[in-house]
């Protein structure tokens, strides 16, 4: 007998909510269980209309209201470190949640969840977006396939995605590109290695030139966005007695919302001039919009100084298809992805009461 999905209560203690979710693993690939879960339970709510595209769950009011806002956030996470099951320290309002997923971005969905259950007339109509395969290559990425294939579901005049942003707004996000620069060589047994050309070597021209580079800061809408162009693996070789006939040096471009992807690319290829360069994943910039009405009034209602957002984050499809968005959300984006990442209480709460208020009209 297949057992059925983990029950979740939408309406407890939301910080107890993160805590149950985190312990449900999804690894990118793997959020079925989860998404499972999280369908079984938004079911259960009548003032919900619900469907399943893969192991995306999307559940929307329907109340007629003069705007519709889109608020998402990911299943996935990246691989567990032995961190999970998720531990707690300290009680309270003061306690603080350890494990994968804490902060990157079950804090988020657990708030989303709550909300999605205890809001049932919010002042604008809402879209719920809870999507798979965020952590790898884009072309799997599940609000992509929504936006290719249904992209009525993410209609809306304003999009909030609660990726972690220490509950404060983040505007926009970094574009990102990764390419692969290859150096050639000749092989040759390594006890006569005159004989050959050793690629290996060849590529310290390459990282040289990663050395010497000066990232740009560039300020976009009034924020700042700090660039940066990295190696990020080598490989090459393939005995211990031969000289290497070729060696691939894979390089990150995080660029601010100024760029094209095109050029992101040409600038990139500017600095490896003289060598073979292939792109393997990009994903555009978003600028931070938030010049934009409904974007506006958001900050407004949250409160607090908006922040560039470092790193990439789904803003940039909402941005694509003409919804301006911002990154709201728990916990420090920089203890995503760490073997320490852990989230306070305090964070989750914060950002429940201030996505409240603005659901319900009572902020300010």
């Amino acid at each position: 007998m297949t057992a059925g999905p983990v029950a979740l209560d939408l309406e407890s203690d939301v910080v107890e909510l993160t805590r149950t979710i985190c312990d449900i693993p999804s690894v990118s690939g793997s959020e079925a269980p989860l998404a499972d879960a999280v369908e079984s339970a938004l079911r259960g709510y009548g003032h919900l209309d619900v469907l399943r595209d893969g192991d995306a769950v999307v559940a929307r009011t329907s109340l007629g209201r003069a705007s519709r806002v889109v608020i998402a956030g990911h299943l996935d996470t990246v691989p567990i470190a032995s961190n999970l099951p998720v531990r707690v320290v300290g009680s309270g309002a003061d306690a603080v949640l350890h494990g994968r997923g804490t902060v990157d971005m079950k804090g988020g969905v657990a708030v989303q969840l709550h909300l999605a259950a205890t809001v049932p007339a919010p002042v604008h109509d809402v879209t719920w977006v809870f999507y798979d395969n965020e952590e790898v290559e884009a072309v799997r990425n599940g609000l992509g396939r929504l936006a290719r294939e249904r992209p009525e579901l993410l209609a809306g005049d304003f999009a909030v995605l609660c990726e972690p942003s220490n509950a404060a707004v983040e505007g926009g996000c970094q574009g990102t590109l990764r390419v692969e620069v290859s150096v050639p060589g000749v092989a040759a047994h390594s006890a006569r290695s005159w004989k050959g050309v050793n690629a290996i070597h060849g590529a310290a021209e390459v990282l040289q030139r990663l050395v010497a580079y000066e990232a740009a800061e560039v300020p976009v809408d009034g924020l700042v966005y700090r660039e940066g162009l990295n190696a990020v693996g080598v490989r090459g070789g393939i005995a211990g007695n031969v000289i290497p006939d070729s060696c691939v040096v894979t390089v990150n471009y995080r660029f601010a919302p100024d760029k094209s992807l095109a050029d992101a690319e040409a600038h990139v290829r500017s600095v490896f001039s003289g060598f073979a360069l292939e792109v393997v994943d990009a994903s555009p910039a978003a600028r931070p919009g938030l010049d934009r009405p409904a974007a506006a009034a958001f900050v407004r209602a949250v409160g607090g100084e908006p922040k560039p957002k470092f790193g990439w984050t789904d803003v940039a499809r909402f941005a694509e298809i003409g919804v301006p968005a911002v990154n709201f959300g728990p916990g420090d984006p920089e203890l995503a992805h760490t073997d320490d990442e852990h989230c306070p209480a305090s964070s989750i709460t914060a950002c429940e009461r201030a996505l409240r208020a603005w659901l319900t009209g009572r902020a300010g």
